[in-house]
């Protein structure tokens, strides 16, 4: 026993003795410190730094800044929200395929972030760079801008309203729902009531605008098929002169639905006005592994009534938190 414990004090010594050889060595032979040296630890830092955000923002969450209206007042310009990247499956690259969505599919009222369908790309390395400058700044600096220096929109963030075999319906503004299985539509409010949904959605558009906004659009048929809006009848003119200064339709949904319907009338041997007209009319069927999304703020939201149902591999996210401003400090998984 005596012989084992003397072999390891002499192997401990001979470590430490070791060990204490090298760092005197390294001190005596320490490089003086340079300018270039030091540039290239920071930037070294730097790259890692970069690096382990761009990791944790792809995989694992993701901080957003909420740049326009169309969730008000749920979010408001400004804020800023968490968003789990996590919650519906894991994209493998930013909008590439993505993995684990077992048992991970969007539930209703869910506020999802997914790419913009309608959204213009700049080509792939401005896309690149702008996504990573994006998320390795923790969403501060966006380069990212439309031709009047107004912040692209490359992500939305909307709610989840409508699902798989439901058919969603607009009439002035207003949401009517037909579940799947059924032939009758039921007002969204009464849905939402029923189904103990968040009461986020709301309108603020006052209904006599409709009247307008409807005449606006007929108008706009007569122009297209070459009639002098002169010759359409008065009670069109008289509405429309409540919108004649708005810039553009406060609705331009319901402002598609009558220019369209117009032109069907007019028409009705032309299969191509009927079925524009009839895509407005019949409202948005969502097929089988896709979402309907919507904007709180009903009227100033460019959601899925204009660009369709979305697919649920294209949602890449869930808003659960906003962090700022510290005001309006909450949790969203439940909105």
């Amino acid at each position: 026993m005596d012989g084992i414990w003397t072999f390891l004090e002499k192997k401990t010594v001979s470590i430490l003795t070791h060990r204490k050889a090298e760092k005197a060595y390294e001190l005596a032979n320490k490089k003086p410190r340079t300018v270039v040296g030091e540039i290239k630890g920071w930037v070294d830092a730097l790259v890692f730094a970069v690096f382990a955000v761009l990791i944790i923002n792809q995989y694992v969450f993701q901080l957003f800044l909420i740049p326009t209206p169309s969730m008000v007042s749920t979010l408001l310009v400004g804020d800023r929200v968490f968003v789990s990247k996590t919650s519906f499956g894991i994209e493998a690259y930013p909008s590439g395929p993505k993995i684990a969505m077992t048992n991970r599919q969007v539930h209703r009222d869910n506020i999802i972030t997914f790419y913009n369908p309608e959204y213009i790309t700049k080509g792939p390395f401005f896309d690149i760079l702008s996504q990573i400058l994006y998320m390795g700044t923790f969403s501060l600096v966006n380069i990212d801008r439309n031709p009047d220096g107004s912040t692209a929109e490359r992500l939305y963030v909307k709610r989840a309203v409508g699902f798989p075999g439901e058919v969603i319906h607009f009439q002035e503004g207003n949401v009517y729902i037909r579940p799947a299985g059924s032939n009758a539509f039921i007002d969204e409010r009464t849905f939402r009531s029923t189904n103990g949904l968040s009461e986020g959605p709301h309108r603020s558009l006052d209904a006599s605008t409709y009247d307008g906004i409807k005449a606006w659009g007929s108008l706009m048929g007569y122009k297209d098929l070459g009639f002098s809006p002169n010759n359409a009848p008065s009670y069109l003119s008289n509405a429309y002169n409540s919108v004649k200064n708005d810039s553009y339709p406060k609705d331009m949904y319901q402002f598609e639905t009558s220019r369209t319907r117009t032109k069907a009338l007019f028409d009705p041997s032309n299969f191509s006005y009927r079925n524009e007209s009839h895509k407005y009319s019949e409202g948005i069927y969502v097929p089988e592994g896709s979402i309907l999304p919507l904007g709180d703020n009903r009227d100033d939201s460019r959601d899925g009534r204009y660009f369709g149902p979305v697919s649920q591999k294209k949602i890449n996210g869930r808003v659960l938190f906003r962090f700022w401003p510290f005001s309006r400090i909450g949790y969203l998984g439940n909105k």
